[in-house]
């Protein structure tokens, strides 16, 4: 008798269980997932437009017909607002140097850029990220040596 009272409270209790989990999925998500609004939210779009991409000034060195004043704004805004280069992965360099290294490399070849603007760069570069620095002078070194004469 007292196991046939076990096995049916067992079986009441899996059942109500089982209730409870159905009221808990199927309740309207609606009500759940309302998002708070900030007040700063509409600030803060404002402060990341602000910023330009990467991506953006990248098509600016890329452009072969940028003017050498442009070539400077940009490399001052990558300077600027991406000046820091993420740390060393050990010994690796992080995949975000090639960025840097790609830069070094299309400001030496472009047919405007002048000596200053790139030992402005290098040396702002350097002074940033001095772990960098072997990495940044290979860099400078193959885009020097990749112009023509």
């Amino acid at each position: 008798m007292d196991i046939i009272l076990l096995v049916k409270s067992i079986v009441g209790l899996v059942i109500i269980l089982g209730i409870l989990i159905l009221f808990f999925l199927y309740t309207p998500t609606s009500k759940k997932k309302l998002p708070k609004k900030k007040k700063n939210s509409y600030v803060q779009k404002i402060k990341k437009e602000s910023k330009p991409e990467i991506k953006e000034l990248l098509e600016v060195i890329r452009n072969k017909n940028a003017s050498t004043k442009e070539l400077t704004t940009a490399l001052d805004t990558i300077i600027k607002y991406y000046g820091k280069i993420h740390p060393k992965l050990g010994i690796r360099t992080h995949p975000d140097f090639d960025i840097y290294s790609e830069i070094l490399l299309r400001i030496c070849r472009h047919p405007n850029t002048t000596k200053d603007i790139i030992i402005n760069f290098d040396k702002e570069l350097e002074k940033r990220n001095p772990e960098y620095v072997r990495e940044i002078n290979d860099s400078l070194t193959k885009g020097l040596n990749s112009r023509g004469l």
